[in-house]
């Protein structure tokens, strides 16, 4: 593929807001996981929340669309700068020339659970719940596309923990089409309760702190995070992008409904696609960032997924030590942290790992590795088995 700019970026998760907070808090290994405390959930287990979400006040001209996934998308994209730079680029090519592209899971579903509450003796809900703008899968990229006055194609990929790693390669797509010339890429999932009971329902969500290829590790830690990336056809004049979109590969194995392939095959295939697209050799990537989600299953088959295409050589860790599992975001908010290890030489340890597991050989790094980056594939592998990996390279 054409190598695209990534012109400007910016995150918000439970270790902080925008990219100086989490270059900060990756640096210090500072894991942002609190004990399980969110609305009436009493059940153990640790969770990454976004700090100020219930503070954010969308303006009034944006005021239907309040919910707390959009909120979060909002208190995102303040920072960095972010919006200004989509301002600049709809000036730059038209508004109906930037797409929005983003990928949720559950989107703004606590809203409905809320409304449930509250029904009437009959059973009807409130007559102020606003499925359309609020739950609705559609309403993350609307509400977006609204926010930031662009008018491109938009819509939403919802393909669990891959959904907002797939969207980069849909921009790459459309920008190679002809269709567009910029887009806004990336993913916001929030916490709520389907998804807290439901990952305790698969027996994903445990007790135990998330502790990627650790020997007894046990479970996810759900987290929320937002995460958008700008991807343009050219540089901004004058300007060197943060890094570039390199290569992009998508698989799918369809092994389970909730359990990875056990070999890892379609991932494996997942991460050479990608590397084909970028028309690299796995020794040319420095860095993996890894799905790596501190499920029994999960790391194991990508460990051998990983074994399988780069051998033991290419460091790698999972960041969802410090972050938790942002499901949806994940794929979104890890590219940016693959841009900030490109951006600042920094490759991350993992968290949370008391004893390595001598069943996993893949080059796992338990601290912070600082030497010069250039090239990061990150993985982002989700429910039924919907595999991608990207390709980031320095600009």
């Amino acid at each position: 593929m054409i190598p695209l700019p990534i012109t400007h970026a910016t995150l918000t998760t439970a270790l902080g807001a925008g990219l100086a907070a989490h270059l900060e808090a990756l640096r210090a290994q500072r894991c942002g996981l609190v004990p399980c405390a969110f609305e009436d959930v009493e059940m153990p287990g640790w969770i990454g929340r976004a700090a100020g979400v219930e503070d954010v006040a969308l303006p009034a001209a944006l005021s239907d669309w309040d919910c707390r996934n959009n909120r979060l998308a909002w208190l995102a994209l303040q920072q960095d700068g972010f919006v200004q730079a989509v301002q600049a680029a709809r000036e730059r090519w038209g508004a109906h020339r930037v797409a929005v592209l983003l990928g949720t899971s559950t989107s703004g579903i606590l809203e409905t659970e809320r409304a449930y509450a509250r029904r009437d003796e009959a059973g009807a809900l409130p007559p102020d719940f606003r499925y359309e703008k609020t739950h609705s899968t559609a309403s993350l990229a609307r509400f977006v596309a609204d926010a930031l006055g662009v008018t491109g194609p938009s819509w939403i990929v919802s393909t669990a923990c891959s959904s907002s790693a797939k969207v980069f390669g849909d921009a790459a797509r459309l920008i190679e089409a002809g269709w567009i010339d910029a887009a806004v890429v990336g993913g916001v999932d929030s916490l709520c309760l389907t998804t807290l009971y439901g990952f305790q329902s698969l027996q994903l969500f445990n007790a135990d702190i998330c502790r990627p290829y650790d020997a007894q590790r046990s479970g996810v830690s759900l987290g929320e995070g937002a995460a958008f990336s700008l991807l343009q056809r050219e540089p901004v004049p004058g300007e060197p992008p943060l890094a570039r979109l390199l290569g992009v590969g998508e698989s799918s194995d369809a092994h389970h409904m909730s359990s990875p392939h056990p070999e890892g095959e379609l991932a494996a295939a997942a991460m050479r696609q990608a590397l084909a697209g970028a028309g690299l050799t796995p020794a040319q990537v420095d860095y993996i960032n890894l799905h790596g989600t501190g499920t029994p299953s999960n790391d194991a088959a990508e460990d051998k997924a990983v074994l399988s295409v780069f051998g033991q050589q290419v460091p790698c860790s999972s960041t969802k030590g410090a972050t938790g599992h942002t499901l949806g975001a994940a794929g979104g908010v890890e590219a940016v942290i693959s841009l900030l290890a490109i951006r600042h030489g920094l490759m991350p340890g993992g968290l949370n790992v008391r004893e390595r597991d001598p069943a996993l050989h893949a080059n796992y790094l338990q601290a912070n590795r600082e030497q010069p980056v250039r090239c990061v594939l990150s993985n982002s592998f989700g429910f039924g088995g919907s595999n991608a990996s990207l390709v980031l390279g320095a600009a």
